[in-house]
């Protein structure tokens, strides 16, 4: 009993979340529920059951859905086809980390980079939570502010469920002003299987949606560093980055042939095991078989859809700016600000980030001879042009040795 009360908790942490992806991208939230519990079960296969995480719908590849979205009028099997080649991405990266090892590969990803284009997907993501709340703005308004004195004065379990909470509060006002449409409900039956979709393939979709790997990469480095500072033991070591990584490649193809958003590890589930202190895989795994049976519920799934645009707005605008955040304390907790050379990468990762979002909102469209045109997204394009700025302005021998000192120094000092 007490194992399958602390897997429902941990099953309503990251709930929240996860279903928030599907509901901003289109995608089917039972879908999502269930390709993330399918997920979790295959991370755990591929990390021989050592590592207590859960995966979830990852608010990475948000903007890049949408942008899939709007090129091919509506249609996000398109976005499956390019989530499934991120998916694939993950596993060679695996291999490769295999073969040379983690540092080899870390040096790529500097919190300049990683920070930076954080802190942009965060920013990318905004307006769109911004539009969302315009559709009621009241209700917007009630839902952000539960949710932050949740997040600021919330103790304990009720600070986890902060989300939930809010949106539970912001769907009762709604329906108290007469702004839910419960056909949805009303329509679902009780028990369905989710309703799949295949993927169909587009090397403009591809090319939109691929690149966002470079950013998610670091990202799932300090989830794992994350997870494992809170249990207490080395999980880039053992099981290795080259399993964790796999798992998350899998898991995201695997959502992507069943139509749902790419997977990633979960902050919210690590802070689950930190409150509780029972760090037993086998919880996680137990609650992706929740999560499995959940998502067959037809009723819940209507319900899913049926809550308001300005509740998940008045939601997003508070989850979008802590990924901000999370970017802006990467740069900051790392000291790279004191070169100059990483605050020009920084200013070149946030320019062309943001630049083709606000500016117009397409990115760059490049012609291939034989093929179609693609667009490269800000996103993606900040990505690249990060690394390789990074490699170009860092890769000298002086350099290295500076940024050798500095982390000795910090060592030390800690």
């Amino acid at each position: 009993m007490k194992k399958t009360v602390l897997s429902i908790q941990h099953l309503l942490a990251m709930f929240g979340a996860t279903v928030l992806v599907p509901i901003l991208t289109g995608f089917n939230p039972s879908v999502a529920i269930f390709c993330a519990g399918i997920g979790t079960l295959i991370f755990h296969f591929c990390t021989e059951g050592k590592v207590p995480v859960f995966l979830g719908s990852s608010f990475a590849f948000i903007p890049l859905i949408l942008s899939v979205k709007e090129a091919f009028n509506g249609d996000l099997a398109y976005a499956q086809g390019g989530i499934i080649v991120a998916g694939l991405i993950y596993i060679m990266l695996s291999f490769v980390i295999k073969m040379v090892g983690v540092d080899k590969i870390k040096k790529y990803f500097p919190p300049q980079v990683t920070g930076a284009m954080i802190a942009v997907i965060g920013l990318n993501l905004l307006p769109t939570a911004f539009d969302m709340a315009l559709n009621h703005i009241m209700v917007a308004i009630i839902t952000l502010v539960i949710a932050l004195l949740i997040n600021s004065f919330g103790k304990g379990f009720i600070k986890q469920l902060g989300i939930l909470i809010a949106v539970i509060i912001g769907y009762i006002l709604s329906l108290v002003l007469q702004v839910v449409d419960t056909t949805t409900i009303a329509q679902a039956s009780l028990f369905e299987i989710p309703k799949f979709t295949l993927p169909k393939f587009s090397l403009e979709a591809i090319v939109i949606i691929a690149p966002v790997v470079l950013a998610v990469f670091m990202e799932h480095i300090g989830d794992m560093t994350t997870n494992g500072a809170v249990v207490g033991k080395n999980f880039l070591e053992n099981p290795g980055l080259n399993k964790t990584l796999l798992g998350d490649g899998l898991a995201t193809i695997v959502a992507g042939f069943l139509g749902g958003p790419a997977n990633t590890t979960y902050g919210e589930n690590t802070a689950v095991l930190a409150l509780t202190k029972n760090y037993d895989p086998s919880l996680l795994r137990r609650t992706a078989i929740f999560a499995i049976c959940l998502s067959c519920i037809g009723k819940f799934g209507g319900f899913l859809q049926s809550i308001p645009t300005a509740v998940m707005g008045g939601i997003s605008i508070l989850l979008f700016s802590m990924i901000t955040l999370v970017g802006v304390k990467t740069v900051k907790d790392s000291e790279c600000i004191k070169n100059k050379k990483n605050i020009i990468i920084i200013v070149t990762i946030m320019v062309i980030g943001l630049g083709t979002t606000y500016l117009n909102n397409k990115g760059i469209v490049i012609g291939i001879p034989v093929t179609q045109n693609v667009t490269i997204t800000g996103l993606s394009l900040a990505a690249i042009v990060g690394i390789v700025l990074n490699v170009l302005l860092n890769n000298t021998s002086t350099d290295l040795k500076e940024d050798e000192k500095s982390v000795k120094a910090r060592t030390t000092t800690a």
